[in-house]
Formats: structure tokens, C-alpha cells, sequence
């Protein structure tokens, strides 16, 4: 066993952050899945940007498409939704195993409709239409007008990934939202036992900023605290994951079975080359979490990682470091207003970039 099946029987899942033609042609994700456990996928406008620009095997469509199809999106989603389909059907085992729990691929809303909710239900029922596949997550903004769209979608028995949040604040908005919405499902007398929704965490991006605020305080305690925000907010929101999804607010849901919302670690990768390649993985191994690894990650997980159950470990530590950073004046909640509204612009721009290849 190595070590990235052994972080699959400790409960995590590990979804790979990647998606190409390449890698469904080619037998790379077949062998994942079967190989290292990869139970899920992931996608967003920048995966898919760098897609075209790297595999041989769009070209062909591309072209026909140009004769076919004037809209510019529209021939994106032609080439893209065939790769998501593609990825659900290598995936629907895993998926009927688990028990609708596991083996789901992500495919998001364009990136302008972030701060419309309308706007993002609409798209979010035409793709999920599209791609007609049980095992698909409509990836959401968590804006606030993603958190109404995506309250509204659960409602609608339309599963989703809410992405880019960056701060407990933001993930705990996001569990409430996910409840209320089922609840209003469940009202309406409609099946919540194959609803299913995950909430992204992204951890190296907060890193990268308040590495920044903590270097131009220049104190030795502010220093020492670098490289140590993400994984401390991190292990706070497990805890709120527990106290939600196992307490009093989500008791009568799961009476009648639905599931919680996992908690999902979204920028694993590390982009601070001083620091472990694996600092966003292994403290952060938990039961009912997903992972979800780019390329490189992976690799250094099945490398060298030496994967257990730590995501409860080091509690009171983490607390007292999320507790200095404030002390500081570091807060933690403007960080992630901050990097969400940031998110938004640069997944915009990837896309824009991505309807440009295929212009």
C-alpha cells in the first residue's frame, strides 16, 4: 500500500486538481484512480486554459468547431463538457460504491456571474443539463450572491462545489447556507438522500498574504509565524465542520440521511519553496475531508508522504497562533474578503484567456 491508498483508508479522499483530454486518453487518470485512490476531480477556468494550450487533442474539434459554432463560450463548453462526462464515467465505480459519497468531477459557472445569483442558478441548471451526469458538481463562488445561488441549487436537488473561500468565516456561511437549503428541500417533501455538496478551502493563498503582512511587521514573533495561517484556519474550520454536521443543526437532515458538506482543501500546492512540499496535506489528513492534489502534490505524496489522522491534532497550538495573528492585527476575515474578490478576477481573466484559444 502506499501512501496515497493509505490516506483513502483513513478516511480522506483525494481528488486530483487536473483535468485535460491527455489525461483521459492517454489511461493517466484511469491509473489514478485505480493506482493512488483518486476518488474525485476537480477543474476550473485555469485548468482547462492550460488544457488547450498543452494537449494535442482538441485541435481537430477546435477546428470544426470554428466552422460550426460562432459563440466563443459556446465552443468551450463543446470542448470541454465531452472531458467532464468523460472523467464522471471513469468515476461513476467509485461513485456507486461510496454510495453517492465520492466520485464526483467539478465543472464551474463562468466566472462573471460571480456576484449575480440569478445568473448563477440559470448557468448552473444549463450545465448540470449539459453534462447529464449524477456524479457532476457545479462548482459556485462563495459570494454572497454565490451563497444565494447555491442555497437555491440545493434546494433544487442540484449538487455543488462552493469554491474559493478563503476564511472560516466564509466556510462556516457556506455550511448554513447548505442547511438551509436542504431544509427547504426536505419541506418541500423532495429526496435530500442523493444531495450532495463540498465547501473549497484554499489554504496556499492565504499563506502567500499574510506571509507578506507578517514579513513587513519584521518582528521576530511575527516572523515565526509565517507559513503557519492556512493550516491553523484549516484545522479551526474542521472544528466547525464537527460542531455543525455532528451537533443539534444538522440532527433531523441526517435522520433523514443527507449528507454532510465536506470540507474540501483547495490550493494545496505550495508556493513557497522554503517550505514542506506536503505542509497543506499531511497536518491536514482527516475523516470526511477531500484533498484535492495538483499533479505535483501528488507525486510528492506518493513519494515521500507519511500520511495519519492529524487534522484534530495540535488544537490548542493552532488556536494560539490564529489568536497571535490577530493580536497582531492581522485579520484573518479581510484576508479572505480580500483573496475571494481576488480569486474572482483571476479565474476571470483565465477564462477570458481560455475563450481567446478558442477564438
Amino acid at each position: 500500500m502506499n501512501a496515497t491508498q493509505r490516506v483513502t483508508q483513513l478516511g480522506q479522499s483525494l481528488w486530483l486538481d487536473n483535468l485535460s483530454r491527455s489525461l483521459i486518453r492517454d489511461g493517466t487518470l484511469s491509473n489514478l484512480i485505480s493506482g493512488d485512490g483518486v476518488s474525485g476531480v476537480t477543474s476550473n477556468p485555469s485548468i482547462f486554459q492550460n488544457a488547450l494550450a498543452t494537449s494535442p487533442y482538441y485541435a481537430d474539434d477546435l477546428a470544426r468547431l470554428k466552422l460550426s459554432e460562432p459563440d466563443p463560450e459556446r465552443r468551450y463548453e463543446a470542448l470541454v463538457i465531452p472531458d467532464i462526462q468523460a472523467a464522471c464515467d471513469l468515476l461513476l465505480p467509485t461513485h456507486e460504491t461510496s454510495g453517492g459519497n465520492d466520485g464526483y468531477v467539478s465543472l464551474e459557472v463562468a466566472p462573471r456571474w460571480a456576484y449575480d445569483a440569478a445568473h448563477t442558478v440559470a448557468e448552473a441548471q444549463r450545465l448540470a443539463s449539459l453534462v447529464d451526469r449524477r456524479n457532476l458538481l457545479i462548482k459556485v463562488p462563495g459570494t454572497p450572491e454565490g451563497l444565494s445561488a447555491f442555497e437555491a441549487l440545493t434546494t433544487m436537488g442540484i449538487n455543488v462545489n462552493v469554491t474559493l473561500l478563503f476564511s472560516v468565516a466564509q466556510t462556516q456561511a457556506v455550511f448554513d447556507a447548505y442547511i438551509r437549503g436542504l431544509s427547504a428541500r426536505a419541506q418541500a417533501g423532495a429526496d435530500i438522500r442523493r444531495s450532495k455538496a463540498v465547501a473549497s478551502l484554499f489554504l496556499s493563498r492565504v499563506d502567500t498574504l499574510v506571509d507578506t503582512q507578517l514579513t513587513a511587521i519584521g518582528t521576530h514573533e511575527a516572523l515565526s509565524l509565517r507559513g503557519k495561517a492556512a493550516v491553523a484556519m484549516a484545522k479551526a474550520a474542521y472544528q466547525h465542520y464537527q460542531k455543525t454536521f455532528h451537533g443539534e443543526a444538522f440532527a433531523t437532515l441526517a435522520q433523514q440521511g443527507a449528507a454532510p458538506q465536506y470540507l474540501l482543501w483547495a490550493s494545496s500546492g505550495v508556493k513557497n519553496p522554503d517550505y514542506h512540499d506536503l505542509l497543506y496535506v499531511e497536518p491536514l489528513i482527516g475523516a470526511e475531508t477531500i484533498n484535492t492534489l495538483p499533479d505535483k502534490t501528488l507525486a510528492a505524496l506518493r513519494d515521500h508522504g507519511q500520511p495519519d489522522l492529524r487534522v484534530e491534532d495540535g488544537l490548542a497550538e493552532a488556536e494560539m497562533q490564529l489568536a497571535e495573528l490577530a493580536r497582531l492585527g492581522i485579520d484573518l476575515d479581510a484576508v479572505g474578503n480580500t483573496l475571494q474578490d481576488d480569486g474572482v478576477k483571476l479565474f476571470e481573466a483565465a477564462y477570458q484567456k481560455l475563450l481567446q484559444q478558442t477564438g
